[in-house]
């Protein structure tokens, strides 16, 4: 095989060329004999959720049966496993890969699955995303538009959703700079029952800026106990005879 020498583009380190692959490169990183993905090699993706292996999936000659019941079957051969588990019309499922011997269960796979899936849609419903709502005034803003936009805040606060609320000054406005200030310090006592500052008010161009953040959810605690009422005169055991 032909090896060219130090020069084009190539120069400073040896390549050998082969007119129907590429070209293969040695002493420019990696130590001698590592390897690379090329192209048709399976890659793992970090963080990304492998299937179970299920009934001719499973190479172990041995696993731990678990019945579908619950029950434990004990150690048994895979073939062993995976017959009994088709003489029930049901699949062998590796639950427990890491084990030794792994630990399969006896299922059926596709209603797992399929009961898996719901479980994974009903609670992403529940979950919900916090989101920036942008609230915009101006420095000489109406008392019904102030209580309007406040009204908005709140209800995007109880949505449990960040507020960013923004005093945009225009031509000579920037000189009255303190008017907006004073917008928003009156925001911070308007809503200081349902909102936290996430960012304190700042000055950002031609804008003044508040972030607020919906309180956090108090856990209801429990009752405290009330201590045993003291015993009246006429409840208190009566005195010894002697």
């Amino acid at each position: 095989m032909p090896v060219e020498g130090p020069s084009g583009p190539d120069a400073g380190r040896g390549v050998l060329r082969h007119p129907a692959r590429r070209p293969f490169y040695w002493g420019s990183g990696g130590a001698a004999g590592s390897t690379s993905h090329g192209e048709g090699d399976a890659i793992s993706i970090p963080g990304k959720s492998q299937e179970p292996r299920v009934n001719e999936r499973i190479r172990i000659p041995q696993v731990r049966v678990i019945g579908d019941d619950g029950s434990q079957i004990g150690i048994l051969t895979t073939r062993e496993a995976i017959a009994m588990a088709q003489a029930k019309g049901l699949d062998l499922v590796e639950v427990a890969p890491t084990a030794r011997p792994p630990v399969c269960k006896i299922m059926d796979y596709g209603k797992f699955k399929y009961e898996q899936n719901r479980a994974t849609k009903a609670a992403k419903k529940k979950q919900h995303q916090m989101q920036l709502k942008e609230v915009k005034m101006r420095p000489k803003i109406e008392d019904h538009d102030y209580d309007f936009k406040l009204k908005h805040a709140r209800e995007f606060l109880a949505q449990r959703d960040k507020v960013k609320f923004t005093v945009t000054f225009r031509g000579r406005e920037m000189a009255h700079q303190e008017l907006g200030y004073k917008i928003i310090e009156q925001v911070l006592q308007d809503l200081a029952d349902v909102a936290v500052v996430e960012q304190s008010p700042r000055a950002e161009g031609r804008t003044v800026s508040l972030v607020l953040s919906p309180k956090p959810q108090q856990t209801p605690s429990k009752p405290a106990t009330k201590p045993a009422a003291e015993k009246g005169p006429s409840e208190q055991a009566p005195p010894a005879n002697g």
